[in-house]
């Protein structure tokens, strides 16, 4: 039976083992909450694989001189505590400790969370987004490294040869929020998401869960240039500028998730100009 466990699961201690046994063909475990569901949303359980929760260096949160680095281990509620007090990064601490809820937040993992290729209600890709985040491979060739919209394109191609090891946070973000509107209080994926941050003077906003990817709001960030931000002015030209193709899903058809931005975008730069974000 020991046998059958160790040939089914692995434990890597190492970046270096776990890229050897990603290219063996196993699936990556880290938190699990997405991997232990499976058998209930009738998907199968991966044949085999590597779990990559002892890594040390993929459970970091560190600060260096122009970056902040996040492991792919991290769980959200570690994130929260590692970063709250860091004003300027209000947004992504927002993203990590409104999603899913306490018990997820505490085992689900900022890499789990990124690779899910067909989860479009991922908090942590709108606000890495809008922060100009860069996302770190293991490569059979090396490491790699992809800008954050880059990867979320490319995931499906991408990840089956390499092991998404962490992201990298520029320092140059003055200030950063995050709104999302989930259906009720608590537990529900967000029918949208809209993040913004303020990276070396330029004002960067991604919207999440209104499309299959997440994707920065360039027209928006163009007509808002130069401007002094205003809640209300920001919301009327939203609602001029909604270029989103909303998706249909369990939770909220497309035109409702399309709507609802003006309303997040209020609700978003009035959070970034207070430095709060809830």
């Amino acid at each position: 039976m020991h046998g059958i466990v160790e040939e089914r699961l692995i434990v890597a201690e190492t970046i270096e083992e776990a890229r050897d046994a990603l290219r063996q063909g196993r699936a990556v475990l880290a938190g699990g909450s997405w991997v232990m569901r499976a058998p209930v949303r009738g998907q199968a359980l991966p044949e085999r694989l590597v779990s990559v929760g002892r890594i040390a260096a993929l459970s970091r949160v560190e600060v260096e001189e122009n970056e902040y680095v996040i492991g792919a281990a991290v769980t959200h509620f570690a994130l929260t505590e590692a970063l709250r007090d860091v004003p300027q990064l209000t947004g992504l601490v927002t993203a990590a400790a409104t999603s899913a809820n306490p018990a997820v937040r505490r085992v689900a993992t900022l890499g789990g969370n990124l690779c899910c290729v067909d989860f479009a209600a991922s908090d942590f890709a709108p606000a890495l987004l809008a922060c100009g985040a860069l996302v770190y491979l293991e490569t059979a060739q090396g490491p790699a490294t992809l800008p954050m919209a880059e990867f979320l394109a490319r995931r499906a191609e991408v990840l089956p040869r390499a092991l998404l090891t962490g992201v990298r946070v520029p320092r140059s973000v003055r200030a950063s929020a995050h709104q999302r509107l989930p259906m009720r209080k608590a537990g529900d994926y967000p029918v949208a998401i809209v993040s913004m941050a303020i990276c070396g003077g330029e004002l960067h906003i991604a919207v999440g869960s209104v499309e299959p990817i997440a994707r920065r709001w360039t027209v928006l960030e163009q007509a808002l240039d130069g401007r002094t931000l205003n809640p209300e002015r920001a919301a009327e030209l939203a609602a001029t500028l909604n270029d989103f193709k909303g998706r249909d899903g369990i939770e909220a058809d497309g035109w409702y998730r399309r709507e609802v931005l003006p309303a997040l975008v209020r609700r978003c730069t009035a959070a970034l100009l207070s430095g709060e974000s809830k």
